[in-house]
């Protein structure tokens, strides 16, 4: 589906080290001539890690997409009334929200807008970053994979000797994703050897 012209929501979560690659993909939707909503997690907005300082990426998407983040769930909750989001994009999206969307529990901005999309019948695209996707999580990824207008963005294993439960969704295919999500389909194939493209 043609993206020019459509609004997506881009909701951020904690996986602090997955935002280099996450950044060129709001660019890429840039770009192709959407309109991008940035939306954050508490943990993106306070927390600091080797990877920046806290707000730093806040500042930078804000910057890109010249809109004021989202990062409230009084902030988040017109969405829905207002229908302002073809989609949503979680990217990434950790263990921990993703544990959370799979239990209906809506604690945060990001999951309000998940919440306010879902009502709206309108896509809710996941790109996970979670340590345990084949730990603890694997129950909340089939039951997210099976949840009406829920899609992934394709994910492997990224370190199966060292870490060996652990999943990351091909970011790059981030965009193609969401062309899919928004006519209903999943891209495929969703499983991917990803740890073989990172060599």
């Amino acid at each position: 589906m043609e993206l020019r012209g459509k609004t997506i929501g881009f909701a951020i979560t904690g996986s602090h080290c997955t935002y280099e690659e996450v950044f060129p993909e709001i660019e890429r939707f840039i770009k192709t001539g959407v309109s991008v909503v940035p939306i954050f997690s508490q943990t993106v907005v306070n927390t600091g890690t080797r990877f920046g300082e806290a707000g730093v990426w806040v500042r930078r998407i804000e910057e890109l997409t010249g809109e004021t983040g989202i990062s409230t769930i009084p902030q988040a909750e017109p969405l829905g009334p207002s229908k302002r989001l073809d989609a949503l994009v979680i990217a990434p999206c950790t263990g921990s929200t993703l544990s959370r969307f799979a239990n209906a529990q809506t604690d945060s901005a990001v999951l309000m807008a998940a919440k306010s999309t879902l009502r709206n019948d309108r896509p809710v695209v996941l790109a996970i970053s979670t340590n345990d996707g084949l730990g603890l999580n694997a129950l909340n990824i089939a039951r997210l994979m099976t949840t009406k207008n829920i899609f992934f963005v394709p994910y492997g294993q990224d370190d199966p000797v060292k870490k060996m439960n652990s999943l990351v969704a091909q970011m790059n295919l981030l965009q193609e994703t969401v062309e899919a999500a928004l006519e209903k389909k999943q891209l495929q194939p969703v499983l991917i050897e990803r740890f073989r493209t990172m060599r």
